[in-house]
């Protein structure tokens, strides 16, 4: 009988399952993924990674893991790599080959021509006594007990042992290379990814209004700025240097506490001393004052002179957070 607790019951059984599964790959690492991990490291070229079936998928996923993280990288088919695809394959390459048996029938017919190459060949396997294993430079153990599925069929365990280790290669390449989050944003510049990692305030100040008002301005004007502009917000701007900024609530508070405001001027309701942000600065970096301080609104200002607004909507609106 089917229900809500079976199938809660099932879920965090599979969770615990390939959760032991992954933690038992710290005992197989040994000086295989070194020097592994080393010749990757090393090598003047680049690093095909091949599989077949589910090990294919994985393939892929870790091609696009060590690419974005500055390993160059390719995915070759073992089923297509016998029927053209070795073409790809340079000098200088190091394969990585992927199979839970290590023995089915293309795996068997693609690591004789892989050696045949001279290329420095690395197992990630489940058995180690198999054909791959025997016939590789290095074999790295991913041997599970058994699957997650309830017949021990379906890959599961197998394959996230395959991808953590995958992962494992790749942090090690990370932080032998030294890579750095500037590094990371070369290869992520599309999406909220990207944007968060290489948009500077100046990109958002390039179609945004920029309110402005003196200190001496009266406030029914210091209104019609703010509501023109459409930011919430305008800069008290003595001399070309920032001196305040009001607000929409500062208005709202005005109002509540006077009846009328004729004989006020900008310098009588503003906010002193507002939080600046030069436009060089990063949006993630802006985005963190305006969370800290709980406000909505920075003042863009370059050695002085005043650039313009940086407002929270608008940082939402590219998607960033």
């Amino acid at each position: 009988m089917i229900t809500k607790e079976n199938i809660l019951a099932s879920a965090k059984k599979t969770i615990l399952s390939e959760s032991e599964a992954i933690a038992k790959l710290t005992e197989f690492l040994d000086e295989n993924f070194i020097e592994a991990t080393q010749n990757i490291y090393n090598s003047k070229g680049r690093l095909v990674v091949t599989g077949i079936g589910k090990s294919a998928i994985i393939a892929q996923k870790m091609v696009a893991t060590f690419n974005s993280t500055g390993t160059p990288s390719l995915f070759l088919h073992a089923s297509e790599a016998i029927h053209g695809d070795l073409g790809m394959i340079q000098n200088d390459d190091s394969i990585i080959c992927i199979s839970k048996s290590g023995n089915s029938p293309e795996i068997k017919v693609l690591v004789p021509l892989l050696k045949r190459f001279g290329n420095t060949l690395i197992a990630i396997t489940g058995n180690m006594t198999s054909f791959l294993a025997k016939g590789s430079d290095f074999v790295l153990n991913t041997t599970v007990d058994a699957e997650a599925c309830p017949n021990n069929l379906a890959p599961t365990n197998s394959t996230t042992a395959q991808l953590v280790m995958g992962d494992a290669i790749a942090v090690c390449l990370m932080e032998m290379r030294d890579f750095k989050p500037e590094d990371f944003a070369v290869y992520h510049p599309g999406g909220a990814l990207g944007k968060k990692l290489l948009l500077r305030v100046k990109d958002m100040l390039e179609h945004t209004l920029k309110p402005m008002v003196t200190p001496d301005t009266p406030i029914k004007k210091v209104i019609f700025e703010i509501s023109e502009k459409r930011l919430g917000v305008t800069a008290v701007v003595d001399e070309n240097k920032v001196v305040g900024i009001i607000t929409d609530g500062d208005i709202r508070r005005m109002l509540n506490e006077r009846d009328s405001f004729t004989d006020l001027t900008a310098k009588d309701i503003m906010t002193k001393n507002p939080k600046l942000i030069p436009s060089s600065a990063m949006v993630a970096d802006a985005l963190n004052i305006l969370e800290d301080f709980s406000i909505t609104q920075l003042v863009v200002v370059d050695n002085g002179e005043y650039k313009g607004v940086l407002h929270l909507h608008d940082i939402l609106k590219e998607g960033i957070v």
